[in-house]
Order: C-alpha cells, then sequence, then structure tokens
C-alpha cells in the first residue's frame, strides 16, 4: 500500500471517529442551548467548529476524511470540544501524525506569597484558592474552621473533590450535600475537558470511582457545570447552619487558579470571628 492510500485511509477513519463522536453529545453536555427543531442526531458539525475554534468548512473537510493533516494544536482542540478521553486523544494523533502526543510532565502548583497573603487577611470571611484539579492551595482559618483542616490533611487529600466524595464530615458540613457535590462534580468534568490528555485529572478521577458509588453513577451522565457565584449553606456544630453568598475569581497569573471567598450576614461574621479567637 502506497503512503497516499494509507493517508487516505487514515483520513477516512478520523472522519469516522469525529462524526461518531459528536452524534453521542449533546448540547447540553457542552454547556450549549438545545435550542429548536434540531433535527441533527447529537452536536451540529458548526457547533464543534465553534467550540474547536475552527472554521465549520475545514471541520466539515475532516468528517468528509478529505487529507487536509490537521496539526497536533486542531486535533487536541477537537480532542477537548468531543471530549474525548485520553486514549482517544492519542489515537486521533496516532492516525495523523504517526505518534501519540509528547504529554507535558506535571508541575507542582503553588502560590505567590501576595496571594497567600491576601487569603489570610479577608478572615473572617472564608476564602480559599483551588488549582486546575480543584487542590486546595491555600485556606484561611475561616474556611478552615467551616470545611476542614486542610493543612493537617495529608497532601493527597488536600482536594475539594476527594474531601467532598470520600470524608464523611463533608456530607454533615454541606447542607444539601447531593446538589452541592453533582455540581462540584460537573466543574470538574469542565476542567477536565480543558486539559485532555493531563494524567492529572485521569489519576483523580479514577481514585474517586474507586471510592465514591455517586461518582460512579453521576460521571457516566456528562453533567457539565461551569464556574460561577452563588449560595452555599454550611452546617456547623457550634454557628448551626450558615448561609454564604460566594464568588469565584480567576488569578490573571493563573486562570486555572481559582480564589472563592464568602461573604456572610453581618450577624454571622461576627459570629465567626468569635469562633476564631
Amino acid at each position: 500500500m502506497s503512503r497516499s492510500e494509507s493517508s487516505a485511509i487514515w483520513a477516512r477513519e478520523l472522519g469516522d471517529l469525529l462524526r461518531s463522536r459528536r452524534e453521542r453529545l449533546q448540547p447540553a453536555d457542552v454547556g450549549l442551548p438545545a435550542g429548536t427543531r434540531r433535527r441533527t442526531r447529537g452536536l451540529r458539525r458548526e457547533e464543534v467548529a465553534q467550540l474547536a475554534a475552527i472554521s465549520s468548512t475545514y471541520y466539515a473537510y475532516l468528517e468528509q476524511g478529505r487529507e487536509v493533516r490537521p496539526s497536533r494544536q486542531v486535533l487536541d482542540a477537537l480532542a477537548a470540544a468531543l471530549r474525548l478521553d485520553p486514549a482517544e486523544r492519542g489515537h486521533v494523533h496516532e492516525l495523523i501524525h504517526g505518534a501519540p502526543p509528547a504529554e507535558t510532565p506535571a508541575v507542582a502548583e503553588s502560590l505567590s506569597p501576595v496571594v497567600v497573603s491576601l487569603v489570610e487577611r479577608l478572615d473572617p470571611c472564608p476564602t480559599y484558592v483551588t488549582g486546575r484539579c480543584f487542590d486546595v492551595l491555600a485556606a484561611n482559618r475561616a474556611a478552615r474552621a467551616l470545611w476542614t483542616d486542610w493543612p493537617a490533611r495529608p497532601p493527597e487529600a488536600r482536594n475539594m473533590l476527594w474531601w467532598m466524595f470520600t470524608d464523611p464530615g463533608a456530607r454533615q458540613v454541606m447542607v444539601d450535600w447531593p446538589g452541592e457535590a453533582s455540581a462540584l462534580l460537573g466543574r470538574f468534568r469542565t476542567a477536565a475537558a480543558r486539559h485532555p490528555g493531563d494524567p492529572a485529572f485521569g489519576a483523580l478521577l479514577d481514585r474517586l470511582r474507586a471510592a465514591s458509588p455517586e461518582v460512579r453513577e453521576w460521571w457516566p451522565q456528562h453533567k457539565v457545570v461551569p464556574l460561577a457565584s452563588g449560595t452555599k449553606r454550611l452546617r456547623h456544630p457550634v454557628l448551626g447552619e450558615l448561609e454564604l453568598h460566594h464568588v469565584v475569581l480567576q488569578l490573571a497569573d493563573e486562570p486555572e487558579h481559582k480564589l472563592v471567598t464568602f461573604t456572610p450576614t453581618d450577624r454571622d461574621q461576627a459570629r465567626i470571628s468569635e469562633l476564631l479567637q
């Protein structure tokens, strides 16, 4: 078989794979409105193109099996748009470029002292910072008092998802545990889609699946939840139930780091201050 014949076969196989993965997704899976009069099964071609930041015509060529040989960057964008798992992402790279993509070594996340100082100064308003996989990178005294003492936990357990799904204390702290846990898992899926092939996401998901029946049940539902401000209801053994409004801020120097700060009522803020003293 000639090289051109092989390329044509690989291009057709890529087109078949893209089409099958597009058809299995629903608009809600990728944060798009369902709209009306939807005749196409799954996503439309132009929706995938929009998510991958490529032209609709170019994407159509790929599904048609034309030999256009997309770059690795385009393949990664398509893998994220179509929610391909790490094995599928590696496969599309091998089809077109003959080898899987080189993985970027994981780098330990850290915060600048300025950010850590800011978090501490926001006491008694509970505040914490999470990383790309929702590891808790910093938390002030109020957050540690109302959620859990993050620095006292083993390093592998300083993660918001791990705490939520495996620590019995989380079900006591979160008044609406099912709703909060499901939404957190949806936010994790949204974050994971931005990092196809990142082994840290896969490793954490494997641990969560092994430890939590809820994760095993909910993950196949493909719930996607964006970052957003809102309200949380917490339960404390001394303070009782608290309703806290929160905002989520992404750090300009590292957008995957999220600073979450909560605003209690004046009465609850005074009570939290007394607790910390």
